[in-house]
C-alpha cells in the first residue's frame, strides 16, 4: 500500500546508493549534470529540477529508468520524490517494476507498483510486507510523447538468500523468551518476521524488543537491540529492519512485567559470516 512521506531517509540502508542507474535516453547534454539517471541515487533529496540532482528523458514513447541493485535482492520498500519546481503531473501512471530479467530494458520484470500521482517536492513510499526479488528496478511511464524525471529514488531490503528463511536450521529455546541458535557460529541479520497470534491476547506482544548477538550473558538478553515491537495486529505479520546485525542468537524478549509470550512464527532473513 503506497503511502506519501517526507523526503527524508530511512534509518535502514538505502541499497540504491550502492547501484548503478542508467535510462532510455538523456534530455540535455551528458557532460552536464543534468538530467542524469544517477541523480536519483545521489542521496540528495533536492527536488528543484535547475538544482541538478533530478534525473530527465526526452518526450519520447514509453520513457524509463532502471537500477542495478548488482547483486539480487528482497526489496521490502521504494521511496520515490517528485520534481517540485514545475510539472509534477508528468510522473503520472508511472509503472514500478522488480524482477531479475533485463529483458525489454527490464520493463517486463514483474510489476511492484503503479504511482497514480505525486504531489510537487513530495515522495510517495510503496512498501511490500513479504518483499519482492529481484536486482532490477524500472520506473517507466507507459505511452507516447512521455517525459520521465526522478528527483530521488530510494530502495530498502535485504540480499537474497535464496529466498531462505534461516530460522528453519536453528534451534529454539524459551523460559520467558525465545532464543534462536543458529547452526553457523553467527549470521549477518538484515529481517525479522514476527507473526502474531489470531485468537486473543494479541496485545500482550506490545513492547516486546528483538536482541541479536553472539553472547548468551542474561540468557542472550543483553545482546544488542534491533527492534522494539509497538503493536502486531491478531493474526498479522510485521517485518523488522535489522540492518545487517551479527549474532548467533535471536532473542524476543518482554522487558519490564510479568507476561506471557506467544509467538506465532518467526522468520530471520540474513546471510552467514564468512
Amino acid at each position: 500500500m503506497p503511502y506519501f512521506t517526507d523526503s527524508t531517509a530511512a534509518k535502514a540502508r538505502n541499497l540504491a546508493l550502492y547501484g548503478k542507474a542508467t535510462q532510455s535516453d538523456l534530455v540535455e547534454n551528458p557532460w552536464s549534470a543534468d538530467g542524469l539517471a544517477s541523480n536519483a541515487i545521489d542521496g540528495n533529496h533536492d527536488s528543484h529540477y535547475d538544482h541538478g540532482s533530478c534525473t530527465a528523458t526526452t518526450m519520447q514513447n514509453d520513457p524509463w529508468w532502471r537500477l542495478d541493485l548488482l547483486d539480487k535482492y528482497v526489496v521490502t520498500s521504494i521511496t520515490i520524490t517528485n520534481r517540485k519546481d514545475c510539472c509534477p503531473e508528468r510522473l503520472d501512471g508511472a509503472e514500478i517494476h522488480i524482477g531479475n530479467s533485463l529483458l525489454n530494458n527490464g520493463n517486463s520484470n514483474p510489476l511492484a507498483g503503479k504511482i497514480s500521482s505525486i504531489p510537487g517536492g513530495r515522495s510517495l513510499t510503496f512498501k511490500w510486507k513479504k518483499g519482492i526479488p529481484g536486482r532490477y528496478i524500472n520506473v517507466v511511464i507507459p505511452g507516447s510523447n512521455r517525459l520521465l524525471t526522478l528527483c530521488e529514488v530510494e530502495v530498502y531490503g535485504y540480499p537474497a538468500p535464496d529466498g531462505e528463511n534461516v530460522a528453519l536450521n536453528g534451534k529454539a529455546t524459551q523460559k520467558t523468551v525465545l532464543e534462536n541458535g543458529f547452526a553457523s557460529n553467527a549470521n549477518k541479520v538484515f529481517s525479522v518476521v514476527i507473526t502474531n497470534r489470531e485468537d486473543s491476547f494479541s496485545e500482550r506482544l506490545n513492547g516486546a524488543e528483538i536482541r541479536i548477538g553472539n553472547s548468551l550473558d542474561n540468557k542472550g538478553n543483553n545482546n544488542p537491540r534491533c527492534a522494539v515491537i509497538s503493536s502486531i495486529h491478531p493474526g498479522f505479520s510485521s517485518t523488522f529492519e535489522c540492518d545487517g546485525m551479527e549474532g548467533r542468537y535471536i532473542n524476543v524478549v518482554i522487558p519490564g512485567r510479568q507476561e506471557y509470550l506467544t509467538l506465532c512464527e518467526v522468520e530471520v532473513y540474513g546471510s552467514p559470516l564468512d
